[in-house]
C-alpha cells in the first residue's frame, strides 16, 4: 500500500513530516559546524547537543497533556509556524554575524522544546487519518520518507550549503517548517472528543492529567511491557551508536573515505524495514512480529560483533537498522490502536520518556567500556542485551499472540 493509497490526509501529513525532517537534517549538522566555527572548546560544543536533548526529558510529558487538550492539527501547524520563525531569526543572526554560543544554545533548546509538543500531537493525530489496520503501513511509510529525506538528501547537503553560506541551511530549514505548517493546516479537521468526568466537572490539573496518562500506560500489561523492552533495547542501541565510528574504522577496517557509504547501509536497511513493517504485522500479528524482530536484531548484532570486514559488518548493520525501524513502526501502531483517543498524546509521551531515559546511560557505559577494553566488548554487550530482551519478550508477551 502506497502513501497515496492511504488517503489524501495521510499524504499531506507524510509530505509535512518529510519536509520537516529534511529541514532538521540540514539544521542539526549546521548547528554543530557553526558552534565549531565560534569556539573550539569541546565542552561548549557538546553543550549545544545537550541543549537539544534536555527538552524531551523536561517537557515530554507536558507536551503530551497539551496534545490531548488542544486541537492536534492546529497545534502542529502553530508549532511549526513558531519553529519557522525561530530558525528564520537564527538564519538572520548568522547572516549578520551575531550568532554567538548563547544564541545557538537558546535556539537548540527552544526548537527541541517545541518539538515535544509537535511529536505528541502527531502521534495522536495519525489514528484519525487512517484505518486501524493501516497503521503499521502508515507508520512505516512515515519512517521511510523521513529516513530518505534526512539520510540521503538533507545530511549530505548540509555541509555543502554551510560551506556556501553559513546562514543558508538555517534559512532553508525555516522554509521547510513553514511548508509543513501549511500542509498540516490543509488536513481535514479531526477533533478528538475527550471523555469528561461528568457534567460541570472541572478539568483535571496538568499534573493530574500526566498521572492519568502514566497510570493508563502502567495498567496496560502488554503496552507497558513493550515500553520497558524498548527502553532496554535503547540501552544497547545508544551504546552501539556512541562507538559506531570507532568500531567501523578500527575493527571493521572501513576506510575513512568510505564511512559515509558504510553508514548509508543503515539507512537503506531502515527504509527496507519501513516498507516491510505492515506486511510483517499482517502476516504474524503485531505482538508476535515484535518478538520476531527482536530475535532478528539479536542475530544481526551478534554478526556485527563478530564481523571483521566492512561488507559483513555493513550487511549486519543494515539488517539491524531494518529491525529497529520495524520495531518502532509496530510499537507506535500498537499504541495508536489500543490507547483511547483522548489519552494518545499523554501515553505516547510517557512511552517516549521511558525510552529516552536509558539512552544517555547506554552511551555513557559504552564510552567507559570502550575506553577501558576497546569497542569490541561494547558490540558484544549490545548483542547480549538484545538476546536477553528477546528471551524476556517471548516469555512475557505470549498473551498478545492470540
Amino acid at each position: 500500500m502506497t502513501a497515496s493509497a492511504l488517503g489524501r490526509d495521510f499524504r499531506l501529513l507524510w509530505c509535512a513530516a518529510v519536509s520537516s525532517r529534511f529541514g532538521d537534517s540540514l539544521r542539526t549538522p549546521a548547528l554543530a559546524l557553526l558552534a565549531a566555527a565560534v569556539t573550539r572548546d569541546p565542552r561548549v560544543i557538546a553543550a549545544v547537543t545537550v541543549a537539544a536533548q534536555l527538552p524531551p526529558l523536561l517537557f515530554g510529558l507536558l507536551g503530551g497533556v497539551y496534545a490531548d487538550r488542544w486541537d492536534r492539527r492546529r497545534t502542529m501547524a502553530l508549532v511549526d509556524g513558531i519553529r519557522a520563525g525561530v530558525v528564520a531569526a537564527l538564519a538572520l543572526a548568522v547572516a549578520v554575524d551575531r550568532a554567538g554560543i548563547l544564541t545557538l544554545l537558546m535556539a537548540a533548546f527552544l526548537l527541541a522544546a517545541l518539538g515535544t509538543l509537535f511529536d505528541s500531537a502527531s502521534f495522536a493525530l495519525l489514528p484519525a487519518l487512517v484505518p486501524p489496520t493501516a497503521l503499521p503501513r502508515a507508520n512505516g511509510r512515515l519512517q521511510a520518507g523521513t529516513a530518505v529525506a534526512g539520510g540521503f538528501l538533507g545530511a549530505p547537503a548540509a555541509g555543502v550549503l554551510f560551506a556556501a553560506a553559513p546562514a543558508l541551511p538555517f534559512a532553508l530549514d525555516a522554509v521547510t517548517f513553514a511548508v509543513a505548517a501549511v500542509l498540516v493546516l490543509a488536513l481535514a479537521p479531526a477533533p478528538v472528543v475527550r471523555p469528561e468526568a461528568g457534567a460541570g466537572a472541572p478539568r483535571a490539573s496538568v499534573w493530574g492529567e500526566i498521572v492519568e496518562g502514566v497510570r493508563w500506560l502502567r495498567g496496560n500489561r502488554t503496552l507497558w511491557r513493550v515500553t520497558l523492552l524498548a527502553a532496554a533495547s535503547n540501552l544497547a542501541i545508544s551504546g552501539i551508536l556512541a562507538v559506531l565510528v570507532l568500531y567501523a574504522l578500527d575493527v571493521l577496517r572501513v576506510p575513512p573515505a568510505g564511512y559515509g557509504l558504510f553508514a548509508a547501509a543503515a539507512i537503506l536497511g531502515g527504509v527496507a524495514g519501513a516498507f516491510g513493517a505492515g506486511r510483517l504485522a499482517a502476516r504474524l500479528g503485531t505482538v508476535p512480529a515484535l518478538c520476531a524482530v527482536l530475535a532478528a536484531e539479536t542475530v544481526a548484532l551478534t554478526g556485527f560483533a563478530l564481523a571483521r570486514h566492512p561488507v559483513p559488518g555493513g550487511f549486519a548493520l543494515a539488517v539491524f537498522a531494518a529491525g529497529t525501524v520495524v520495531w518502532n513502526s509496530l510499537c507506535a501502531s500498537y499504541g495508536q490502536r489500543h490507547v483511547p483517543a483522548g489519552l494518545l498524546g499523554r501515553v505516547g509521551a510517557a512511552q517516549r520518556m521511558v525510552g529516552l531515559l536509558t539512552a544517555p546511560v547506554g552511551a555513557t557505559l559504552a564510552g567507559l567500556i570502550a575506553a577501558a577494553y576497546g569497542t569490541v566488548p561494547v558490540a558484544g554487550a549490545a548483542a547480549g542485551t538484545f538476546a536477553l530482551v528477546t528471551v524476556v519478550a517471548w516469555r512475557t508477551l505470549r498473551q498478545g499472540f492470540a
